[in-house]
């Protein structure tokens, strides 16, 4: 088995177990630290804490048999000074505001240093990050959120500048510059930041609070567990998000980002609590999050409109892996806010298990000529009770026109400045068992189609009872169980060792595709 090492800091630490399996490793390992057992590992992406700055280690991984399966060596990094946030009055007995107290920690926190979170319950509204600070949450430690509106800052969408000639954007909502409640956890053009630890950021949201009547806006659109705008250089590892009042973890316009060993959950009936949304984000990591929630797990955006022509920042070289999707709309969506675009995709060895969809693809006339998406990859993936595996809609009837024949209609229409564009898709090596509305719907437009398919090596069965069901959001689509491999307006095509069993009528229906490779 190989062990890799994904990240160290001066505390922590996060291996990848290598020995074949997905998510959960193929079986049951113990993990020692310099001779001592700390943790019994169930999960490739293991996660390492309490660990003394500057010290070198050996971990050693055995089997239940006490054959060694693997080892390796490290030193950790550089610390300087802790500064707990006790000691600068926070209570941790979850009545007193505690907000000032921890940010006054991390105010105050020189570089190569971190601010240290002990167990109790902190109640608190939003924490802003600074540059150069590491933040761990102890084991026990929950940062508890307040709910009342009134406590929150709010972001203004866009600030024009003195001379008129540029602008400043802070807040935002859904791909648009609206104005919004600052994050619980806020970072904002912040560099080398880790948080990391056993602990609990909770956001303490319910449908007396910030669920009620989602969609309104009440003084500001509703705050992000986890907020970060403009930011450089920032990882989060093993901390365990829930309750959020809106999206859990947002990335906007931020790079070199890495989300590690987290556990994301939130109500399945909870209101738009999508678990990660990196918008316009570039060289993102993802691996070993176990993801439960109301809505999508991860979805990539790039802005809807306005944010997407003017700066046309993509995101792109995105690798989620060995992460665990469950009891979402969508395991990964893409969309619909992607006017700015999305490219190098990566998802492998993942579990998608009891979500609406697997791979789920949202556009639309009027996104524009720079949604353009491409190599976009899906392989070794492992999917259990996905309604519909694979879904490309270019028919997305989202936004007040959503459903006019502008974006509707199936008539070609000619290609402008609205027109987004599909390119190159792979599904490879991929089992879909007991899915129930469909094996894959894809549609492109007639005027863009989707330029190409590749799928090689995935099998797709029914369940016994399956559900009935629309496979894609758009006008026109009628409800089904079992159908197979719709495919409509794709340029090419590519169906190798593809296998779909137990459908009703036939496994693959194709109109509008110009070129079939079998």
């Amino acid at each position: 088995m190989e062990i890799n090492l994904i990240m160290k800091s001066a505390r922590s630490a996060v291996l990848e177990l290598a020995d074949g399996g997905i998510y959960r490793t193929v079986e049951t390992y113990g993990v020692f630290v310099n001779g001592a057992h700390v943790t019994d590992a169930k999960t490739v992406i293991v996660s390492l804490f309490d660990l003394k700055p500057m010290t070198d280690y050996e971990v050693t991984v055995e089997r239940a048999s006490g054959e060694r399966a693997g080892e390796l060596r490290f030193r950790t990094d550089e610390e300087f000074v802790t500064l707990d946030v006790r000691a600068f009055g926070a209570k941790g007995d979850g009545v007193q505001d505690d907000t000032k107290f921890i940010q006054a920690a991390i105010l105050a926190c020189p570089p190569k240093s971190r601010v240290l979170v002990p167990r109790g319950v902190y109640r608190i509204t939003s924490l802003f990050l600074k540059s150069d600070l590491a933040l761990e949450l102890a084991e026990g430690a929950e940062l508890r959120a307040d709910t009342q509106r009134e406590a929150y800052p709010k972001f203004p969408a866009l600030i024009q500048s003195y001379d008129e000639t540029d602008e400043y954007h802070l807040g935002t909502w859904e791909g648009n510059p609206l104005p919004m409640y600052a994050g619980i956890i806020t970072g904002i053009g912040v560099k080398n930041v880790l948080i990391y630890g056993k602990g609990t950021i909770n956001g303490n949201a319910s449908r007396e609070n910030w669920w009620h009547d989602p969609k309104v806006m009440r003084g500001a659109f509703r705050p992000r567990l986890f907020f970060l705008n403009h930011c450089d250089g920032v990882t989060v590892a093993g901390v365990k998000f829930c309750n959020s009042p809106s999206w859990t973890l947002h990335p906007f316009f931020s790079d070199n980002l890495k989300f590690y060993g987290l556990t994301i959950e939130n109500p399945s009936d909870s209101p738009n609590t999508d678990g990660l949304d990196p918008e316009s984000c570039k060289n993102v990591e993802i691996a070993g999050i176990r993801f439960s929630l109301g809505d999508d797990c991860i979805a990539v955006k790039s802005g809807k409109i306005y944010m997407g022509r003017t700066y046309k920042k993509p995101s792109e070289n995105v690798h989620i892996w060995q992460c665990l999707m469950e009891n979402g709309h969508g395991a990964v969506t893409i969309g619909s806010e992607m006017a700015g675009g999305v490219k190098n995709l990566t998802v492998e060895r993942c579990l998608f298990s009891h979500t609406d969809r697997g791979l789920r693809i949202k556009t639309r006339r009027g996104r524009g000529k720079d949604a353009i998406l491409d190599e976009i990859a899906f392989c070794d993936i492992r999917m259990d009770h996905v309604m519909t595996p694979f879904v490309v809609n270019s028919f997305y009837f989202c936004d007040p026109d959503g459903r006019t024949s502008y974006v509707q209609s199936r008539e070609c229409m000619p290609v402008d400045d609205g027109t987004p564009s599909i390119r190159r898709l792979v599904f490879r090596n991929i089992d879909a068992k007991n899915c129930h509305v469909a094996a894959a719907h894809f549609d492109g437009l007639p005027e863009q189609k989707i330029e190409e398919i590749v799928m090689e090596h995935v099998a797709v069965s029914y369940a016994e009872n399956p559900k009935r069901d629309v496979p894609a959001m758009s006008e026109g689509v009628e409800p089904c169980s079992r159908k197979g491999i719709f495919a409509n307006n794709v340029k090419k095509l590519t169906l190798r060792d593809v296998s779909v069993t137990g459908q009703e009528g036939e496994a693959v229906i194709l109109q509008g595709v110009d070129e079939l490779i079998r």
